[in-house]
């Protein structure tokens, strides 16, 4: 008898433990918000680092082309601590607000950085839950859209408020986006790719930046912490040994153990200080003897080309030696998709003159980042 009450203790002090961490497994399921008509509001809204004012009426300039009505948050243009878009409680009182007002049908958020991990302790998913609605962003945003998935609601990983004004919103990304937000939701085909490991999965996507999405393992927001989800990772300027830690965080907190599938994105500008050819090969190192099937070289990310990701969706997963494709379970209108990172940037129209080339030098990367992400104006 006391040998069974010593097992009952024990099992008991372990389910607080997990309990008092915040990891809870659960099967995810999420809801695709409704989609856009003409005439609805978008929220801009800064959660992370600031942006310039002229950025923001520019991008809610494209957001109105588009046939919908920008509102912006009441705390955006503020600067705390000389990069932050306001102090956490600032930044949480916009998203607060957004997330709060039924007729906002679609969040957008200016911008990435960092600073989202702030406002973890200060949401709950009921803030996501009561009025589902879409939320884009990518970079930082990530730990917003984990949040929105633990919620139960499906968001969009793709172009934020600053990555509209490049092309004024007409390249490919940003076009893709905003046919999501009206309905019109793409079936992605991609080539074949060499580190590719065969094989055909569904789940909720989940994943994002990997330096944002891995602090938050564990937390409430943790959308890894149930059994089935395929998951997007994507870094950029991260050198291979600091990718390689961070991956083995999520080993040692057992997602590749959960997880249905994997997709690999955009590793842009990260160093090869270890000895593999790219970061695609050193995550199959961990991945060839897990049995599910892994999709590299998706164009999301930091690179010229982010297209879209439904984040929470159900999503389908095919990797053959001929292709892989990538499917969304959110109703709408479906549309193939060849999705590579050499497709012209510019759906709508021709490539001025003046424009940059596909693939960039990191330094012109450099400069475009400062240009449209951290506020020298021209």
């Amino acid at each position: 008898m006391r040998k069974a009450l010593t097992v009952l203790l024990l099992l008991a002090c372990a389910a607080c433990s997990r309990e008092t961490i915040g990891f809870q497994e659960q099967r995810l399921s999420c809801k695709a918000p409704s989609f856009l008509s003409p005439g609805d509001r978008v929220a801009i809204i800064s959660p992370s680092y600031s942006t310039p004012a002229e950025n923001i009426d520019s991008a809610a300039a494209i957001i109105r082309s588009w046939g919908f009505e920008p509102v912006i948050g009441p705390n955006v243009g503020k600067v705390y601590r000389g990069k932050y878009a306001g102090t956490p409680a600032e930044r949480a009182e916009d998203l607060r607000w957004a997330l709060g007002d039924p007729s906002i049908k679609a969040i957008i958020c200016s911008r990435g950085g960092y600073g989202t991990i702030r406002l973890l302790d200060q949401m709950t998913p009921e803030d996501f839950s009561a009025h589902p609605k879409w939320l884009v962003g990518y970079s930082d945003i990530t730990t917003l859209t984990e949040m929105e998935t633990r919620s139960g609601v499906v968001s969009i990983h793709g172009a934020m408020g600053c990555s509209l004004l490049k092309y004024c919103g007409a390249d490919h990304s940003s076009t893709l986006m905003r046919d999501i937000l009206m309905g019109i939701i793409p079936e992605y085909t991609l080539d074949p790719h060499p580190e590719n490991i065969p094989g055909t999965a569904e789940g909720i996507l989940v994943g994002g930046n990997l330096c944002t999405f891995s602090p938050i393992l564990g937390s409430w927001a943790d959308a890894t912490a149930g059994e089935d989800f395929i998951l997007f990772i994507e870094e950029v300027e991260e050198n291979m040994s600091h990718i390689d830690r961070l991956v083995n965080t999520l080993i040692l907190n057992g997602v590749f153990d959960r997880c249905k599938g994997v997709i690999l994105g955009e590793f842009t500008d990260c160093e090869a200080n270890l000895d593999f050819d790219s970061v695609e090969q050193m995550l199959r190192s961990y991945l060839d003897g897990a049995g599910i099937p892994v999709c590299c070289g998706f164009p999301a990310g930091h690179d010229e080309v982010n297209l879209p990701l439904l984040m929470g969706a159900r999503t389908s997963l095919s990797v053959t030696t001929e292709m892989s494709r990538i499917s969304f379970h959110v109703g709408g209108t479906p549309v193939e998709v060849h999705a590579c990172a050499s497709d012209s940037l510019l759906s709508s129209r021709p490539l001025m003159e003046d424009e940059p080339e596909m693939k960039v030098s990191r330094l012109e990367r450099m400069y475009n980042f400062a240009k449209y992400y951290d506020c020298v104006h021209r």
